[in-house]
């Protein structure tokens, strides 16, 4: 279960704003990469605060909502299936969180970042492997990366609903391949995920 602990060690080393940063949408083949960044207050009891891919979508939705209200301070940024095609799927992600992070007001002195990697937002970075499992702000940010990603693939579903997005939300199922044979890619598609489909 996530806790406080790795946020907690960052205020012990001088951290006063520690946020936590995750991307959603990294596999899909069509739409959006989101990430978003969270400070919340030291000592919140979060209940039930985990991965988003372990809990459901109602349950994801609720706490969207409650991290919005409890936080200090939160960011929700995106990058384009396009600009995902131009400098690829992992440099989106990370200029995802870049802009996530650079969001937040107030800035955080201390970001951990799902992942073996960092984004390069010029502050304190500590890549947490499995982070969203570990850390209560990732877990978090987690959550609203990925509602806000759903939502947006329930957009793209009104713009284009030959493809069922709200269904899949662009993950390549069986589904969504065969509407991409039927009826071959829309503007939404990344392109450069495209080239192994037969």
């Amino acid at each position: 279960m996530t806790d406080y602990s790795l946020e907690n060690a960052a205020r012990e080393r001088g951290a006063l704003y520690v946020c936590g940063t995750d991307e959603a949408g990294r596999g899909p083949l069509a739409g959006a990469v989101f990430a978003a960044a969270v400070i919340l207050p030291p000592g919140l009891e979060y209940l039930g605060l985990d991965d988003s891919k372990k809990l459901s979508e109602k349950r994801r939705s609720d706490l969207s909502d409650e991290i919005k209200r409890l936080a200090v301070a939160w960011a929700v940024e995106s990058v384009s299936a396009a600009e995902i095609d131009r400098i690829n799927i992992l440099n989106a992600a990370m200029l995802a969180m870049r802009k996530a992070v650079a969001g937040l007001d107030p800035a955080p002195d201390h970001v951990l970042v799902d992942g073996n990697r960092y984004p390069g937002t010029g502050l304190r970075e500590e890549p947490v492997v499995k982070g969203d499992a570990r850390s209560v702000s990732i877990a978090a940010a987690s959550i609203l990366a990925k509602v806000a990603r759903d939502e947006y693939m329930k957009e793209l579903d009104a713009a284009y609903p030959q493809y069922c997005f709200a269904k899949h939300k662009g993950y390549p199922t069986a589904l969504h391949y065969e509407k991409l044979r039927e009826f071959g890619p829309c503007p939404e598609h990344r392109l450069t995920f495209l080239k192994k489909m037969h």
